[in-house]
Parts: structure tokens; C-alpha cells; sequence
């Protein structure tokens, strides 16, 4: 199952399931250092936390894109007038040919960008869009001690491959937190997994291996990284 699939297969879960992808988004947003914008463009956009939080903390803007790949995440998105929500992926050179003519005075990405096929290309298409930008992007270090229990490697980039891809295409300044989830158990941290998405649809824990994880799990928390970051067109 690939990441569309899995985004799409709980799209109506996604929300409930997710505060600490809010907590990012409002991070995120609160980073923002104008009040005013013709044009905002988020790249997977998701449900609308994002947006939500800009109309939160007074945020205007005239023209508001939300680009997703998951057209059941679309739907869950806010409509307004001032709403444009379209199907767009982050792997395909096509999707942002089809966008390349739009002006966006900023373009936002939170918790997206780590699932790019190919980040070093996602990032230099997405910098030819706009001359400022903010992203928060998930780290490897995400499920950090979950991984190292169930001997999986992370499906995501590292701090330093994502730092270095950025730096090739941008001017930009960076910060990075740590987020811990909690659960009562260790079964329902993998029941979260399951139906929030964040797995990405990437390889599963078989049945010899979860039972693994139930027993040697050492924490109450699951652990997740995020690299923000503000910057400039190069």
C-alpha cells in the first residue's frame, strides 16, 4: 500500500487521530511573520490544519490553494469562496508544471514533505513557486526507539539529508523539537499508527515482530522529530 492509499484508507480518522500534526501546524503557522497575503499555496494540505490556523491567529489572505494527494483528505478540507482545493502530487514534475503559471506571495508545507519520493527534486520544484516558505518537516528520528525494537529502518530522511536539500535551493534558518505522544499501552500506540496514516503506508510489523514490541517497548510515548524551517528563494 503505498502513502496515497494510506492517506485516503483513513482519511476520516485522520483528524481525531493527529494532535501532534496539529501542535506542528500551529508551530508552524505561528512562525509567520507577515499578517497580510494575496496568495497562499499549502502543499498537503490535508484536512485543513494549516488553514485553520492562519483564520486562528489572524492571518488574511486573498486566495488560499490547498494541494493534496489524497482527493478523500480534499474533501474533509474547508470550502469557502476564497478556497481553491486541488489534486496535486509532490513526486510528479507534471503536477507542478500544472501550477508553475499560479503566483503565491508564500507557499506552507506541514508535515508533508518527508514523504516525498524523491526530496531533493520536490524541494527545488516547490522553490521555483514562491520567494518565501515555511515547512515542518518529520525527521527519521520519528519512532526512533519503535524502529530500533522492531529492527525497521525509518521510511523517512534524516535531519541532515533534509537540511542539505534545503540549503542547495534556499536561504533558510532552521529549528528542531521533539514531541512525545503518550498511550495507556503499547497496543494502542500501534493502533494509532495504524488508523492516523503516519506510517506511510511503508512495511508492517509482522506478527512474531509486534508481539516483540509489546514486550520490550521501554517507553509510554511515542517520540516524533520535526525540522522547521523558514526561508528564501536562492
Amino acid at each position: 500500500m503505498n502513502v496515497i492509499q494510506e492517506f485516503s484508507r483513513f482519511a476520516n480518522l485522520y483528524e481525531s487521530h493527529n494532535t501532534i500534526q496539529s501542535q506542528v501546524a500551529q508551530k508552524l503557522v505561528s512562525m509567520i511573520e507577515d499578517r497580510e497575503y494575496k496568495h497562499i499555496l499549502d502543499i498537503g494540505c490535508g484536512s485543513g490544519a494549516i488553514y485553520k490556523k492562519l483564520i486562528e491567529n489572524d492571518i488574511s489572505f486573498e486566495k488560499f490553494t490547498g494541494a493534496d494527494f489524497s482527493e478523500a483528505m480534499l474533501l474533509l478540507h474547508p470550502s469557502s469562496d476564497n478556497i481553491q482545493k486541488i489534486f496535486f502530487d509532490f513526486n510528479s514534475i507534471k503536477s507542478f508544471r500544472e501550477i508553475s503559471s499560479y503566483d503565491y506571495d508564500m507557499v506552507i508545507s506541514s508535515s508533508a514533505l518527508q514523504w516525498s519520493q524523491d526530496l531533493d527534486m520536490t524541494l527545488k520544484e516547490i522553490s521555483q513557486l514562491s520567494n518565501q516558505f515555511y515547512f515542518a518537516i518529520f525527521t527519521s528520528n520519528t519512532f526512533k526507539t519503535l524502529h530500533q525494537i522492531g529492527r525497521l529502518q525509518s521510511p523517512i530522511y534524516s535531519k541532515k539529508s533534509i537540511t542539505n536539500s534545503i540549503l542547495d535551493y534556499y536561504n533558510a534558518s532552521f529549528e528542531l523539537i521533539n514531541y512525545q505522544l503518550y498511550f495507556d499501552s503499547v497496543y494502542e500506540m500501534l493502533r494509532y499508527i495504524k488508523q492516523s496514516g503516519v506510517s506511510g503506508g511503508k512495511k508492517q510489523l509482522s506478527y512474531k515482530e509486534i508481539k516483540k514490541v509489546i514486550r520490550d517497548y521501554p517507553l509510554d510515548y511515542l517520540e516524533f522529530e520535526v525540522l522547521f524551517i523558514k526561508a528564501t528563494k536562492k
